[in-house]
């Protein structure tokens, strides 16, 4: 059904300036804010903006039910608070905080399904030598450690599961500052005695890292083309989001950090910076007490909108071409552009990923894993709370008496050794029948065994089990046979497998890709990385004595090829551990005709990493030729074909 959104962006909100300032802007155009190049961005920008966010939005309500379902916080009625005012060490409702669990188990299996050194595998096309693979491969395992952007992706895979989708975008850092390096003294400064040594210290300024990195796209703040589903963003006419940031950091960008932004000297005219695009907050800060961002004389928080859009330029009066073309625009508090530029990179392609596991090829926002069985969770919640409020209401006496019979005001004071006054008709005559305990059955105590059939459910939604959790099996024979267990394994690993593929198609393959094609464009800084680890032996063999200290020098030059991303299969180190592996290595090990055929070497190391060994390359021994002869004449170590004719 196709439905229309009318932008409701306000264009009396309109930004002129009460002090001009000098910028040089691209491409000789006029993006001052009041020209009517300004005005024509800014409507294109806001329109898209509004559009989007209006559809999106919708979603807002239920991905705020599953927050709530991650945290044991239920904010406490009139009733409960009066309980707590009376003895605070009685217990409230909570939310029963198994979606937790269960969602830490899927992040448990995607961290190490993903994060491997290095994360990103390459190979080459071009038919020339593998060792340009192997350092493309260490020089982009370098900057996402140097990045962080392993707490990126951390955060696109729990986002996926939460919400349905999640998103990054790729960019290339570059962090500036002062190095100190060694000076050289001349002999007349050792002479008057400065440093003896005939060093001393010194500090230039310069570039001391530059990278890709990694930027999260809150699902909140995300603005999507609505015909196109969210995964899909290189086919969207336009993309974008909501960052948020703040005046002095814009400031220091245009300052010589980014040389495309502009006009952010504006931004000082302007009270208010934020954005009027969504104005529902995400609420995860209400559960600590806190709402959203802070404005102060201190501290001027800035929303800006970053969006690639399709332009035709000529009918921008952007350029003379009438085909469309790929922009980066960024207007920031809805009334100023601080960047128009196309899109400059050799792949020409928007420089974002997203990932959305539980996609049926079709809808745009899919529904979340989380989302499932968020249904379950409230149940679960239900029958856990109902339970706890019947054992603290089944534990407080409730007696009956005759008043007539017994003082009041004696039953309402309890405590040890409690005296209980009759009153004067009832002396003489005892108190067997004056006062008794009224019986309170717990028509809750099977709740508990309801909860966990319910939370059984809920596991086999998820692709989850007990020992994928960390618990002991219950239930069942008292031992399971080999087959049994494996085939249990397998069946669990497989659902789990299939997730992290379609995480690996739709993510980390266009991330792997963006990051070494940026590399190739923007690198133009030597780095040094470790020959140790994977594929030691290949860069000791090409580098040999220019390896020193196990370091090797890297050129930009040296990443120009022609390469392809290896997907990974979605499995983890240990859990493709088959015992018919071992069986075929012991036969082959006892054959001659077998060992000849077969790299033992390459299949030992195959059965150790799917036994769950990260390293196994660090325990490997590479010696030079001269040191491998020595070897043989000592008789330590004999060349296979010798023993295979003997």
């Amino acid at each position: 059904m196709t439905y229309i959104v009318s932008s409701d962006y306000n264009m009396d909100r309109e930004f002129l300036p009460r002090e001009k300032h000098e910028y040089d802007y691209p491409k000789g155009l006029d993006f001052s804010p009041g020209s009517e190049l300004h005005k024509k961005i800014i409507k294109e920008v806001m329109d898209r903006a509004s559009t989007s966010s209006t559809h999106i939005s919708k979603r807002f309500n239920d991905w705020k039910k599953v927050d709530e379902s991650l945290t044991v916080y239920i904010k406490t009625d009139d009733a409960e608070k009066k309980v707590q005012e009376d003895d605070e060490r009685k217990p409230v409702s909570i939310v029963f905080p198994y979606s937790y669990a269960l969602l830490e188990t899927l992040m448990s299996y995607m961290t190490a399904a993903f994060l491997q050194d290095p994360i990103f595998r390459y190979q080459r096309l071009d038919g020339g030598s593998p060792v340009g693979a192997i350092l493309l491969e260490r020089v982009i395992q370098q900057h996402n450690e140097r990045h962080k952007n392993i707490l990126n992706m951390l955060t696109m895979i729990r986002d996926n599961f939460v919400y349905g989708f999640g998103a990054v975008a790729c960019g290339w850092g570059v962090v500036k500052g002062f190095k100190p390096k060694r000076k050289i003294l001349g002999v007349f400064d050792r002479l008057r005695g400065f440093r003896p040594t005939g060093f001393d210290k010194e500090v230039e300024e310069g570039v001391i890292f530059e990278g890709n990195d990694l930027s999260n796209i809150d699902v909140f703040k995300t603005l999507p083309d609505p015909n196109v589903p969210v995964y899909d963003i290189q086919k969207m006419e336009y993309f974008g989001w909501v960052d948020e940031t703040n005046l002095g950091e814009l400031l220091k960008q245009e300052n010589g950090l980014d040389d495309d932004l502009f006009n952010v000297k504006y931004l000082k005219q302007i009270d208010s910076l934020k954005t009027s695009i969504y104005r529902k907050e995400s609420g995860r800060e209400t559960k600590a007490g806190l709402k959203g961002r802070v404005t102060s004389t201190v501290n001027k928080p800035v929303d800006v909108i970053k969006m690639f859009i399709d332009f035709i330029p000529k009918d921008l009066k952007l350029g003379d071409s009438e085909y469309p073309e790929r922009w980066c625009v960024w207007v920031a508090a809805d009334r100023v552009v601080i960047k128009c530029q196309p899109v400059g990179f050799y792949h020409g392609k928007i420089p974002c990923a997203a990932i959305a596991s539980e996609y049926d090829g079709y809808a745009r926002s899919p529904i979340s894993r989380l989302e499932t069985v968020g249904g379950m969770q409230h149940v679960v919640d239900f029958l856990f709370n109902a339970h706890i409020a019947n054992v603290r209401k089944a534990i407080n006496d409730m007696l009956i008496y005759d008043p007539y019979m017994l003082n009041s005001r004696d039953l309402q004071n309890p405590g040890p050794g409690k005296l209980v006054r009759t009153r004067k008709p009832a002396w003489g005559r005892g108190v067997k029948d004056t006062i008794m305990q009224l019986s309170v059955n717990d028509i809750t105590r099977a709740n508990i065994n309801d909860v966990s059939f319910v939370m059984s459910y809920m596991e086999r939604a998820m692709g989850t089990d007990p020992s994928s959790m960390g618990a002991l099996r219950q239930g069942g024979p008292e031992r399971l046979t080999k087959g049994e267990f494996e085939g249990t394994q397998i069946g669990k690993y497989q659902r789990l497998e299939r997730i992290a593929q379609v995480i690996a198609i739709q993510g980390f393959q266009d991330i792997g890709y963006f990051f070494a094609s940026h590399a190739q464009q923007l690198m133009n800084e030597e780095i040094f990385i470790s020959v140790y680890g994977p594929y030691q032996e290949q860069l000791m063999k090409e580098f040999g004595r220019a390896a020193k200290n196990g370091v090797i020098k890297v050129s930009p030059y040296d990443l120009l090829l022609d390469y392809d991303v290896v997907i990974r299969d979605g499995t983890i180190p240990g859990g493709n551990f088959s015992r018919a592996w071992m069986e075929l290595f012991g036969l082959i090990i006892k054959d001659p005709a077998l060992r000849n055929t077969f790299d033992i070497v390459r299949i030992f190391k195959h059965i150790a990493r799917n036994s769950g060994a990260k390293n196994v390359e660090e325990f490997v021994t590479v010696q030079s030729n001269e040191q491998v002869q020595k070897q043989v004449q000592a008789g330590n170590l004999v060349p296979v074909e010798r023993e295979a004719v003997a």
